[in-house]
């Protein structure tokens, strides 16, 4: 299954006989790509599950409707076991960022949330779920596939210190219970992330 956000609506590709509930289902043969994002804009409470014959082939020709950008980040947790938030846009994120080239997406990762949080002694424990966020920038539609890291520092009482030109306006480590507060004020990608962790 792919799960895709387009201005925060679910479309989530999946194999034939493995239907979702509560969401309205197209066959992917059938997809009108123009008239879908019409209806997502006519409709933001919309959920579309779109049924593939073959996930992965109809995976790779439905990636060739976006210009596809590559980004990484973290899920960050402290000696506390509490998660680092990043408050951008009047919206609670996760720090992350673009792949640059020849760089590893495990790299790149570490980067950024260093770069975001100026947080250090970060540690990679494993690979999460990649997420798919669909948004138009200058008239272009365009697909960030995020790979996801669960990371981890030991070193404690870091001030925290938020990148402001990227429109960061706070950097805080939370609680398992205040997290929960924050999927609240979240994107839908970052709530399909965390409600597995949290």
């Amino acid at each position: 299954m792919y799960k895709v956000f387009i201005n925060e609506v679910p479309v989530f590709l999946t194999e034939k006989n493995n239907e979702l509930t509560g969401f309205s289902s197209v066959k992917y043969q059938e997809l009108d790509f123009v008239n879908m994002c019409l209806e997502i804009q006519q409709n933001p409470d919309a959920k579309i599950n779109v049924i593939c014959d073959n996930l992965e082939n109809d995976w790779c020709n439905f990636l060739l409707n976006f210009e596809v950008r590559r980004a990484a980040g973290g899920v960050v947790k402290n000696t506390n076991d509490e998660i680092l938030w990043i408050y951008r846009f009047d919206t609670w994120d996760l720090p992350k960022g673009h792949i640059e080239k020849g760089e590893s997406k495990e790299v790149a990762a570490v980067r950024e949330v260093e770069e975001e949080c100026q947080v250090s002694g970060l540690i990679i424990d494993k690979e999460l779920e990649t997420t798919y966020h669909v948004f138009k920038h200058k008239g272009v539609l365009v697909m960030k596939v995020t790979y996801w890291f669960a990371m981890r520092t030991n070193i404690e009482n870091q001030t925290l210190v938020p990148q402001l030109e990227e429109g960061i306006t706070q950097v805080v480590f939370k609680t398992v219970e205040e997290s929960k507060k924050c999927l609240e004020n979240t994107y839908g990608n970052i709530k399909l992330l965390l409600e597995q962790l949290l």
